[in-house]
Parts: C-alpha cells; structure tokens; sequence
C-alpha cells in the first residue's frame, strides 16, 4: 500500500512518496522487496500520490522479483487500497503498509497463515490498534487506540489474507472518518473465520515522522553495513571502523570517516572534513572543506562543501549549505526537541535532531538551524539568517 502522500513527513515527501524515502542509500519500498524473497513471487504495488515515480524507480520487476502497479486514485482508507488489487491477486496474498519495514523471518512466519495479522508488543497501546488474543493466538477482538487497553499487542500493518477478504471489503461501510479500513475486514474474519496473531519477533521500523529516517538508518548501518571500500584511501586520510564507499567516490587529504558509515557512489568528500557515525552520504554528495557530519542522513547530490555542522539532520537531494551553514542539533535547556507536524507540537524523544530539509533548497552563508526545523523544497535563506522557525510554504 504504497498511495498515500504522507504529510506528516513534509517537507520529505513534498517531493516524492513516502516509499522512495532513502534508508542506507536503498528506497524504503526496495528494502520490502528484499524482505519477501522467498515469500512472495511477485508485488502488486498500490500507488497514488506521484506514482509515477515509483514507476519510474522500479519498472517492471525488481531483483528477479515481478512488480504489477494499480492506481488508488482517492485516498479512502487501507481496506480500499487493497480492494484496488481485486483484479488482478487470485491467490492468496499478504498485504503491507508501504512505509514500514518488516523483518523477512517474520513475514515468511505470517505467509504461512490463512487469515492473520502481524503483531508485536508496544509501550503505548493507547496509540495502536491492539488485539485481543486467546491461549491460541486467535483474535478475539481488534480495538483502535483503546483508552483501556487490554492488551499491549500492537497491529502492525502487515495482513495474510485470502481473495475472499475482497468481498468482506466490498461490504463493509466507510468509518466515521469515511474511509474503507482494512481493520474492519479483522474484525469480519475473526467473527465468521478463525484470524490470528502472528507475533513480530525481529525488527519492525515504521517511518511515521521525519526523524524515524534518522532511527532506521542507524539500524541499518548497525546491522546490514558491510565494510567495503571500492575506491583507493589516500595515506593522509583516515578510515576506522566498518565503512561504505562506493564506486568513483574521491576522498582527498585529511578525511577522517569513523564508521558506521555509508557513502554512495560518486560522492567527494574533503580535504580536512569528518564523517562522524551514523551517516549515510547518498550517491553524488559533497562534503568539503572543514565539514563535519554526525548521525545525519543525505539524499542524493546533496552538498555541504563549506565549514558546515550537520548534526542529527536530513538533507534533502540536491540540498547546498552556504559556507558556514550550522545545525544546531542540542536544546540549551537539554529537553528534547519538538517538531511542529501539523499545527502541533510533537516530542520527537529525541534529545539531538537538526535539521529537515527538503529537496533543492539553499542556505546562504552563515545561516544557523535551531533544532528541529524544517526548510521546505526549493526554498533559500538570506545570509547570515537564523531559522528559528520552520521556512515552508
């Protein structure tokens, strides 16, 4: 389910879908492809907002793997855009959220069920839909975001059904909401057919906010990097720890890069920055002169050539810092940092957050970033500028 825009990741997704959002220099959607080899032959990808780009990115098939797209052409809930695939799956199927990452264990787990759900235990269930389980693991219920839970057992977004969910769908009237929501198809099944949990073991990334980004790099970096330099290292530069480099990539004199770090193809990098851990540097990056990166994520032929900061932050593709271009990452006051998402203001729990930065935008020289601001796409500041608050339109 790969249609929805997501403006809960402006300005990221101002410019492309959510399933194109990169996690070690691989889109999101690319990452859930890999984890169904061996469980699934083919994707049936449900696009919408700027489908075409996720057309253009994947085509016909991926790594062996079939891809077949249909079109959501309204937004009106999960449970229409998977009866969007109706035409075309007459088999069994499983059904996943287009922006969360699922571990390949679990999901060949939940393949080998009938009707069930992936589940996994969360501190806030208040937040979740939380399933109600006997000693069985059959779904007695499905509550959305309960004041009283009686569980801590989370839904997760990932479904096995079979062709007969599609008329369970067909019938099933919109929410209060007006949407068409595959949870009540659960709840249909678990009365007329047995549904069950099919507990999350391994890992389950969801990229609800923009900082989420910054959460599954690091997990990818900690536990998929391999070190694999493909370019020559100059005697004068210095690489420690498990690091990335890609083909046609220059590093010149001074570069310290202490890794975990990832760095794309074609990328320059230096003389005298340092690439501190956590950062993933997208194809084509420049990071020049007296820069220093930690823990941040670059899109594509994004650029901070000139006594930069970046800490904690995401660049958008085709991003240049002016000179002397600063994020601050850290509240004086040591709280953590709050992003307004929507008029509100959310707890990121986050201690250190930069910068968000959309695509092709600018900053002039000197500008200095509060902590968890956003730059929309395109978009330039003055020199010398303070951005105490986000610069969208």
């Amino acid at each position: 389910m790969a249609a929805g825009q997501s403006t809960r990741t402006w300005p990221l997704t101002q410019t492309r879908p959510k399933p194109l959002l990169p996690v070690m220099d691989a889109p999101l959607l690319a990452h859930q492809l890999r984890a169904l080899d061996g469980v699934a032959d083919e994707a049936v990808i449900v696009i919408g907002y700027r489908g075409d780009m996720i057309r253009e990115r994947f085509g016909d098939s991926f790594e062996g793997m079939r891809l077949r797209y249909v079109e959501q052409r309204e937004q009106r809930g999960t449970g229409h855009a998977v009866l969007q695939a109706a035409e075309v799956i007459n088999g069994p199927f499983l059904a996943m959220n287009g922006d969360d990452l699922y571990d390949p264990a679990d999901l060949a787990r939940l393949a080998q069920h009938k009707y069930a759900a992936l589940a996994r235990p969360v501190d806030d269930p208040c937040r979740f839909g939380i399933f109600d389980i006997d000693e069985n693991n059959r779904v007695i219920g499905l509550e959305e975001k309960p004041q009283q839970p009686r569980s801590n057992l989370a839904n997760i977004g990932a479904y096995k059904f079979a062709p007969e969910v599609f008329d369970i769908l067909k019938r099933t009237p919109p929410s209060p909401r007006g949407e068409i929501e595959v949870t009540d198809a659960v709840q249909a099944l678990a009365t007329e057919d047995a549904f069950y949990v099919a507990h999350s073991e391994g890992y389950y990334l969801s990229i609800g906010y923009p900082w989420h980004l910054l959460d599954a790099n690091a997990y990818w970096l900690d536990h998929f990097l391999k070190h694999d330099i493909q370019i020559e290292i100059p005697a004068s530069a210095s690489v420690n720890g498990i690091v990335h480099i890609g083909a046609g990539t220059i590093i010149r004199p001074g570069v310290v890069i202490d890794g975990p770090v990832y760095i794309g193809e074609n990328c320059a990098l230096g003389p005298n920055c340092w690439i501190r851990p956590y950062t993933a540097l997208g194809a084509g990056c420049r990071i020049g002169h007296a820069s220093e990166i930690k823990a941040s994520v670059f899109f594509e032929n994004a650029a901070a050539p000139h006594q930069n900061y970046v800490g904690d932050s995401i660049i958008g593709a085709r991003v240049n810092l002016g000179c002397g271009t600063n994020t601050a990452n850290l509240r004086h006051d040591e709280q953590n940092v709050r992003v307004l998402i929507r008029d509100a203001l959310v707890d990121t729990g986050r201690k250190k957050l930069g910068a968000i930065i959309g695509d092709g935008a600018h900053t002039g020289v000197n500008t200095s970033i509060y902590p968890g601001r956003k730059i929309g796409p395109g978009l330039n500041t003055l020199p010398g500028c303070e951005v105490r608050f986000d610069l969208v339109e």
